[in-house]
């Protein structure tokens, strides 16, 4: 990363021509998710034995990643009205954007799209919640017909050995992959977008400073993790997401890890793919941020009620987002567009979006290794640490 930013400041010409490098790293990355999610999601749902305990784990995991996603919410909203980052700017909205109907995607379309019509077309687009619902359905399908799906289960189980040893070779090229990705966004953006807009991202990485101590902070201490270890467990994903932007570059280590950590392999292959939809705790935050800001540099006054539906509308439409760079960007302006906010505010956020995204991506894959031990430690597993004995934790007893 240092070499990255050098390189993007002393020769930021040269820098850009670096893209390729980048780019055929988190290309290699993107390549390992679908045969991996495929693997290891049937090993595990096939290996746990019963589709009634993946069942009970998938509620647990839903309910934890509905309750923390909800308090970044409301943790970005009580920060962008307290600090009003975009008062002082001005930003207009175009006729052509005011002439512009609203359009809002419906639920119907949204639980529609969860559901693959081909998982070999999903596995293209790395579409991660249609290969998580397809991979589940397909593994709850080898549970129950037993001995019968054993060569199918055991292909699963290899095809995930063979997914995480070409996770390794891909890793050799990280160095290379990080330096240049640090350096094409330094070369082209520079620095001054930074200066001016330093209020925004200094409120945001406060932001999630917070949500991080005191949310994760509390779920350490509720569910007994042990920090040390656990932060020993995380570091190098978080690491790898923050530098690469890319929650898909820090998923195979991030496995890996948790796995090493003790937590079992069934709840890792479905928690933590399952939460890259639906537990982006640094993107939710974020996005309640961005959306807000937009609107106040627009010098557009909005009431609570309406920020509420603004961000229930988030809520819905970044779950699946894609774990590449930028993929928030994408959501937001589309939400900019539905509650008639310019389309302005999304190209100045562009300019800040990398420094911003590392910010929310690393969050985002703390939090996804966070859930996974909390959900084993709810199911009675003793991860990192003695059993529990809490009887704030359900067991398997």
């Amino acid at each position: 990363m240092a070499i990255g930013i050098a390189i993007g400041i002393s020769a930021p010409a040269f820098a850009i021509l670096l893209a390729p490098v980048a780019a055929v790293f988190l290309r290699l990355i993107k390549s390992i998710i679908a045969p991996l999610l495929f693997g290891t999601l049937v090993a595990g749902i096939a290996g746990a034995g019963s589709v009634a305990a993946m069942g009970r784990i998938g509620v647990k995991a839903i309910i934890y990643f509905e309750v923390v996603t909800t308090l970044a919410l409301f943790l970005g909203l009580a920060a962008v009205n307290i600090v009003r980052p975009g008062d002082g700017m001005r930003l207009e909205r175009t006729a052509a954007e005011a002439a512009l109907p609203k359009t809002q995607q419906s639920f119907g379309a949204i639980l529609e799209h969860t559901f693959p019509t081909s998982i070999i077309d999903a596995m293209a687009r790395g579409e991660v919640l249609q290969i998580v619902v397809f991979s589940f359905l397909f593994g709850a399908a080898c549970a129950s017909i037993g001995a019968a799906a054993k060569p199918v289960v055991n292909f699963a189980e290899s095809l995930a050995e063979v997914m995480f040893r070409y996770t390794k070779y891909v890793m050799y090229l990280a160095p290379l992959g990080v330096a240049a990705a640090i350096a094409v966004t330094v070369g082209s953006k520079g620095i001054d977008v930074l200066l001016g807009l330093g209020k925004l991202i200094a409120t945001m990485y406060i932001g999630l400073v917070i949500f991080v101590v005191l949310v994760f902070g509390a779920v350490v201490a509720i569910f007994r993790i042990p920090i040390k270890s656990f932060l020993q467990a995380v570091r190098e994903p978080f690491v790898i997401a923050f530098s690469t932007a890319s929650s898909e570059a820090a998923l195979p280590r991030a496995m890996q890890n948790m796995e090493r950590f003790g937590v079992p392999k069934h709840i890792v292959g479905f928690v933590m793919p399952t939460g890259y939809s639906f537990n982006l705790d640094g993107t939710t935050l974020y996005l309640s941020l961005a959306s807000v800001f937009v609107a106040q540099a627009a010098g557009i006054e909005m009431s609570l009620g309406q920020q509420l539906i603004m961000m229930l509308t988030l809520m819905l439409t970044s779950k699946g987002v894609a774990g590449v760079p930028r993929a928030a960007l994408v959501i937001l302006a589309g939400t900019l567009a539905t509650f008639n906010l310019p389309l302005e505010g999304a190209a100045v956020l562009l300019g800040i979006d990398a420094v911003m995204d590392m910010a929310r991506t690393s969050v985002n894959v703390l939090g996804n290794c966070l859930a996974t031990v909390v959900v084993a430690r709810w199911e009675g597993f003793a991860v990192g640490a003695p059993p529990l004995n809490s009887p704030l934790v359900e067991t398997n007893e």
